[in-house]
Order: structure tokens, then C-alpha cells, then sequence
């Protein structure tokens, strides 16, 4: 029975033309995901994904990125057992091991017969809370998410700031306070891009509106600062981009420098990775957030099935949410939580062969 293995390229975007607008990504207009789809006697065999256009957080370039999967997907012997997959990719750049990687682990789960959340130590469940954020956009706009993100049930929000004067965030903050209501949990996110004064001002200001933290609001680099500054104010600081990788994780794990942290799949380059960097971060009794990038739907129940591995408090689901289309389909967000197809490992039932093949091989 024949065993194909094919890497294609996928464009996603959002109903309505909505972009996705933060301090360091700028105007992004839609999604660039490579797709490696395994197929056994035609049935879905195992499932892989990763965003490229991510150069904002990566600093490597979308084409580089493709150019590296085709050449690592030809040196892989396909034949050989999932985990042999994962050691051809180690030294590949964080998206690109990703992908192989999550495509072993769902492999590997569906030879199993168990989700991706119990082959990797979790409890299985058929749904998971999420936030939603709100990204820069002028007031009628953000008036009108809130309101939708409510009439939906979603009352955990994460509003972007970091874009306009530190007054002007202050008064959208303000806004999504008064139309979610007292109820609701509200957080922000700055991208690494205040001063250590800025962020003083903003949070000290902002106490009225009971936040629940205040993410990477300083350059990555500033590792002084951020230890200052999260010792400097009762609102809890929370890492992302300053979390690139291992070596960033260990000295987090040493320093304790912040109360919580947020875990990317693009940025650590796989679940196993996430998942260990996420028990090693509440051993030394560090918050966890398992999220993502705005990505499609099996990246999205990747992260899902990490989040339940660590029984991570914070939840940040929600990047598939308002996709027109997904050739894996598109799951259901409702009552502030992401439904979780039942299939083995990921849960997904199949995948269209929508976007063009960069590669494929059949043995």
C-alpha cells in the first residue's frame, strides 16, 4: 500500500478582508503556511504546518524558509519510524522543524489510536478556552470587535497596544473595559515596544481596568529591564519574544525573571520542545501561556493539544478563528471556547490538496 508524503503551500485569510496589525508586525493581510501532508493507501497518515510569513519574529525570509523544507523533506527516509523524522530535522530553523515534527507527532499518535494530547501526557477534551485579541484598529472598529468577541461568549481579550501614544492605548483599553464589562479579563500586549518609563506610566494608569498582565512590554533584549520592571509593578509581566528558544527558556528558568511566560510553537520548533520547556517553567513556578501566531487550523490544534499536555492556565487559541478557508477545515470557536475534533492525534479527518506541491515522494 503506497505511503506519499507531499509538501504544498497554502494562502489563508480572515471573512472580511480583517488584517492582523501589531507594533512589530505591521499590516499583514493574510497567512503563507507550508502544508506536509502524509497519506497511507490514500487516508490521512499524518499532518504537519508552519506559517513563513513570520519574518517579523524569525528575521528569516518566507522563500528561505520553503527553499529549506523542500531540501529537508528529500533527505528524510519516510520509511523509517516518526521519531527518526524529528532527528534528520533538529538542526533545521525553528518553523521548519515544526513542521516535521508536528507531522511525526500526529503520525505517530494516529499509529496509536490516541490524541495528540495524550501522546503527549495530557487529558484528552472536546473543547479548550481560548482569548481572542484585538488588534490596532481605529475606535469604531474596535468597538465593533468587542461587542462581537462578547455576543460570542469570548470575555478573555488581549488588547494590542504599542502603535500610538501611550495616552491613546489608555483610552482603548478604557473602551474595551466599558463594553465587556467588570466580568471580564483584559490583558495587553505591547510587542516589546516601550521604555521601562512607558510602560510604568501606562500600567499605573491603567490600574482601574484590573489587568490581568502585561505582555513583552519591553525589548527582548532588555533582560535587566524586564527583571526591573516585573519587580517594579503588582501587575504581572509575561514573556513571549524574549522566549526564542532553549537557551531563552533556561534562563528564565534560572533568573525568574517574570511570573508567566508565553510558548510559541514557531518559536521553540516543535511540541516536544514546547511541551518540555513548559514543564521546566512551572517546576520553577512560572505561569504558562500556550499560544501561537494567527495561524491555520492544524497549527491552532497543535497548540490546543500542548495546552492541555501542561494544563496551561492561559490559553491563546484563537488563530484560525474567522478564517475564510482551511484545507484541513475549519473548527468551531463559540461560548468563549475551540472545539477539538475527536480523530486520533490531531483529530483531523483529512486534508484537501488545495495550494501548490513544492515536493512529494511515494514509497
Amino acid at each position: 500500500m503506497p505511503f506519499t508524503v507531499r509538501l504544498s503551500r497554502v494562502a489563508l485569510g480572515y471573512r472580511g478582508g480583517a488584517t492582523l496589525h501589531t507594533a512589530t508586525s505591521g499590516v499583514v493581510a493574510g497567512l503563507d503556511e507550508l502544508r506536509l501532508v502524509l497519506r497511507h493507501d490514500g487516508a490521512l497518515a499524518g499532518l504537519g504546518a508552519s506559517r513563513v510569513n513570520i519574518a517579523y519574529l524569525t528575521g528569516i525570509d518566507p522563500e528561505q524558509l520553503v527553499a529549506e523544507a523542500i531540501a529537508l523533506c528529500a533527505t528524510i527516509d519516510w520509511r523509517s519510524a516518526p521519531d527518526a523524522w524529528v532527528a534528520a530535522a533538529e538542526n533545521a530553523t525553528a518553523p521548519v522543524r515544526m513542521l516535521v515534527e508536528m507531522a511525526a507527532r500526529d503520525a505517530a499518535a494516529r499509529r496509536a489510536g490516541v490524541s495528540l494530547a495524550r501522546q503527549l501526557g495530557g487529558t484528552p477534551a472536546v473543547s479548550t478556552p481560548t482569548n481572542q485579541t484585538l488588534f490596532w484598529c481605529d475606535e469604531p472598529t474596535l468597538r465593533t470587535r468587542v461587542e462581537n468577541f462578547v455576543a460570542r461568549g469570548f470575555t478573555d481579550l488581549k488588547l494590542r497596544v504599542g502603535i500610538g501614544p501611550v495616552a491613546e492605548d489608555l483610552h482603548r483599553l478604557a473602551l474595551v473595559r466599558e463594553i465587556a464589562g467588570p466580568d471580564a479579563t483584559l490583558s495587553v500586549d505591547a510587542n516589546g515596544t516601550w521604555s521601562r518609563e512607558q510602560t510604568l506610566a501606562f500600567l499605573s494608569s491603567a490600574r482601574p481596568q484590573r489587568l490581568a498582565y502585561c505582555e513583552q512590554p519591553l525589548p527582548a533584549n532588555d533582560r535587566a529591564g524586564l527583571i526591573e520592571l516585573a519587580r517594579a509593578t503588582p501587575t504581572p509581566v509575561m514573556l513571549d519574544e524574549s522566549l526564542d528558544g532553549p537557551a531563552a527558556i533556561a534562563w528564565l528558568v534560572a533568573s525568574r525573571a517574570a511570573p508567566l511566560a508565553h510558548l510559541k510553537l514557531a518559536k521553540l520548533g516543535g511540541l516536544d520542545r514546547l511541551v518540555a520547556a513548559g514543564r521546566a517553567l512551572q517546576a520553577a513556578g512560572i505561569g504558562v501561556m500556550v499560544g501561537q501566531m494567527n495561524e491555520g487550523t492544524p497549527s491552532t490544534l497543535a497548540a490546543a493539544h500542548a495546552a492541555l499536555a501542561l494544563a496551561a492556565p492561559w490559553r491563546e487559541l484563537y488563530g484560525a478563528d474567522g478564517l475564510v478557508h482551511d484545507p484541513a477545515g475549519l473548527p468551531a470557536y463559540a461560548g468563549g471556547v475551540l472545539a477539538l475534533p475527536q480523530g486520533a492525534g490531531l483529530g483531523l479527518a483529512d486534508h484537501s490538496d488545495d495550494g501548490p506541491t513544492l515536493w512529494e515522494t511515494t514509497t
